[in-house]
């Protein structure tokens, strides 16, 4: 069994790229690919056409885009910072805890 190093739902900053500083959560995450969608982050404007069959308005929308994992990293709230993510043993399951404050995340 392997643990991710960030999972959905997760705060995390980003380290590089555009976004570099700011903070926001993983809405998915392809491991294939390495990539995760992030709120708020590369948000690309796309026209959507009105189909009034299925009560979409037309109009402007922002979505996201992915963004490399090796551009993320864990968001510790305590610290106001990014940490790594150590993986410790509680019982017999493995789980991910913040470096900086030993919070576990999961």
């Amino acid at each position: 069994m392997s643990i991710a190093r960030i999972k959905k739902g997760d705060t995390v900053i980003a380290i590089a790229g555009a976004d570099k500083g700011k903070t926001g959560k993983v809405l998915s995450v392809n491991p294939k690919r390495g990539t995760a969608l992030v709120e708020g982050f590369r948000t690309l404007t796309q026209f959507v056409r009105r189909d009034e069959q299925r009560g979409i308005e037309g109009g402007l929308v922002q979505t996201p885009a992915p963004i490399r994992l090796s551009n993320l990293m864990p968001y510790d709230e305590g610290a106001k910072k990014g940490s790594r993510i150590a993986r410790t043993l509680n019982g017999e399951t493995k789980i991910r805890t913040l470096k900086v404050s030993g919070k576990a995340l999961d």
